[in-house]
């Protein structure tokens, strides 16, 4: 097995010719041609994601989050993304990413999050040639906006959400973004949505329209099923091969609550 398996798999899922401009999906430590013994799959690509790849013998990480986004012009073991990079440059391990490119697809972070709530009728939210961001669709039977938070809550196990004011009007049809969402909060309301759920919403998208609500449940908590397709888009492909996920994979938000 070579690194080029891995990724092939992983980009006939999600073409890397789709992620945004802005984007590093991909191979970011590594070659193609590297020889692979055993993978990794994890949300952010961290030092500790690197001990523990070591620790279990995988020679490649698979994650979410690219470690790297642009330029770097000093690589030091004070630095997070610096320790990381050495680490897995020391260790020979092959550093991948699928991001923006799983974001887009329908089976990838938005189409997930619309299955976790059950939704009907499912589109692409801002689509564009069969690809996008978000996805809107419609609830089984309409929530008021108490029953629809508790609802979310319920179904992305969360502890708490961030909400404007809720409205007085039935939810029926949600649209929804993993991630940071907020540049499609006008998408949402031109799909005719009631609700919108996506994370890192600053505090000025609070202030809603009447008939309309937005809903933070946090950038990791709307991402985190990623790491799971990833993981089953890999070990469906190659059932025999070493592909394990991270046993930190649900303590490795960065954001605590307390």
């Amino acid at each position: 097995m070579k690194v080029r398996d891995i990724a092939s798999v992983i980009e006939a899922f999600a073409p890397l010719e789709v992620q945004e401009s802005w984007d590093n999906s991909g191979l970011c430590i590594g070659s193609p041609e590297q020889p692979v013994k055993g993978v990794l799959v994890g949300f952010d690509c961290t030092p500790a994601l690197i001990d523990e790849a070591v620790a279990n013998g995988c020679d490649m990480v698979v994650t979410h989050h690219p470690l790297i986004y642009g330029g770097i012009k000093k690589i030091q073991p004070e630095d997070p993304v610096g320790r990381t990079v050495l680490k897995a440059a020391a260790a020979g391990v092959a550093v991948y990413a699928a991001h923006t490119n799983a974001d887009k697809v329908p089976a990838g972070v938005s189409g997930a999050m619309a299955r976790r709530l059950g939704l009907q009728d499912v589109r692409i939210l801002d689509e564009k040639d069969g690809v996008g961001m978000g996805a809107v669709g419609t609830l089984p039977a309409p929530l008021s906006a108490e029953e629809a938070v508790a609802f979310v809550k319920e179904r992305f196990g969360l502890k708490l959400v961030r909400c404007s004011a809720l409205i007085d009007t039935p939810i029926r049809t949600v649209a929804l973004c993993g991630g940071s969402g907020s540049s499609l909060i006008g998408a949402a309301r031109n799909a005719g949505a009631q609700l919108y759920i996506c994370g890192d919403i600053t505090y000025h998208h609070f202030f809603t329209p009447d008939g309309f609500m937005v809903m933070d449940i946090g950038h990791f908590e709307g991402e985190i099923e990623i790491a799971e397709i990833l993981f089953s888009l890999l070990k469906k492909n190659f059932p025999t091969f070493a592909v394990r996920i991270s046993g930190q994979l649900h303590s490795s938000n960065p954001v605590k609550y307390f």
